[in-house]
């Protein structure tokens, strides 16, 4: 059972770091090839940090076992919301004042409603599988083409992200990182994986009960080091960005893809619990954020230790489920 849990701890090790070298290297590639960097902070390096989600997913699907990637789909948003902003907003109060987060909140909220309307049948289907694909095509779309429009009215969240663009690096270089970090992102995600559902299978619980709770925080773990590092240097409206960008990805895409190579049993208990909870935690955050008369949006101290609490509850809630 030790090897098991050393899998899963250096799998998960490895995916973070990897996953740092891949948006390194194609954002680098990118702009060494002209890309502007609005377009490469919005696609690139705002969805980098759901690389560890997307290749979990992909694999534990080709693997047979979808309900982790499920699992690891809502518990990743659930970490974010509680655990990710719940520990920025504790580090410092978050004041949300960017009118392109503000357009993204009802994206996340229509993005969730889309993806329970799929799963009210107790199944992902792989139609809904690609539609949930195409739909993350339409959110890139028009993410960008909001952003060029909002580009010249100084929104901080823009600038921000446009920031966290690697310096000039040589593409020799950033094409060894962009290999470096792909190669190992499927061995780390493999290896992540294998643990993960032999844990499982030694406990007698679900794939999505892991993915849920150990898969979902490790993944978790890039979004939490970004935003950590963004409220240090007091960029709150990308701590915020993150999350929201990377939970809208993660319910398009990391539920997507396992979707599209075979259907998914989605059971009452995942839909009308987890899925619930994930909502509801969104919403209220998403209430934080948005801010009241006239005035910026703020997410304090309190409310992310009200954050960070309820994910730890429901992270003991699972594990009591565990063991």
């Amino acid at each position: 059972m030790l090897l098991y849990f050393a899998m899963v701890i250096s799998g998960i090790s490895l995916l973070v770091w990897s996953a740092d070298r891949f948006t390194d290297g194609a954002a680098a590639i990118a702009r060494n090839f002209g890309i502007s960097p609005l377009i490469i902070g919005l696609t690139i390096v705002a969805m980098g940090s759901s690389a560890p989600e997307v290749v979990v997913s992909f694999n534990a699907a080709m693997s047979g076992t979808p309900g982790l990637a499920i699992g690891n789909a809502i518990g990743s948003n659930i970490a974010n919301v509680g655990m990710v902003l719940g520990i920025a907003a504790m580090i410092t109060p978050l004041k949300i004042q960017s009118d392109m987060l503000k357009r993204e909140i009802p994206v996340l909220f229509g993005v969730m409603l889309i993806a329970f309307a799929f799963m009210f049948d107790n199944s992902l289907s792989q139609i809904n599988g690609f539609i949930l694909l195409a739909c993350l095509i339409a959110y890139l779309a028009w993410l960008t083409h909001s952003a060029i429009r909002s580009r010249n009215k100084d929104d901080l969240m823009l600038e921000e992200l446009i920031d966290e663009i690697p310096d000039q690096m040589p593409n020799w270089k950033a094409a060894c990182w962009l290999i470096l970090g792909l190669v190992l992102l499927q061995i780390s995600s493999k290896l992540l994986v294998a643990g993960a559902v032999a844990i499982a299978h030694n406990y007698g619980v679900s794939d999505f009960l892991i993915g849920v709770t150990i898969v979902a925080v490790g993944t978790s773990l890039p979004e939490l080091a970004a935003s950590i590092t963004g409220v240090i240097k007091g960029e709150h409206e990308l701590a915020l960005g993150n999350v929201i960008g990377s939970n809208i990805f993660n319910l398009l895409a990391v539920l997507g893809i396992p979707a599209v190579i075979s259907n998914i049993e989605v059971t009452n208990s995942i839909l009308y619990f987890d899925y619930l909870f994930m909502f509801g935690i969104t919403v209220a955050v998403c209430i934080m954020a948005w801010g009241r008369k006239g005035k910026p949006g703020e997410i304090s101290r309190l409310e992310g230790v009200i954050l960070a609490f309820l994910f730890v509850a429901y992270q003991i809630y699972k594990f009591v489920e565990i063991s």
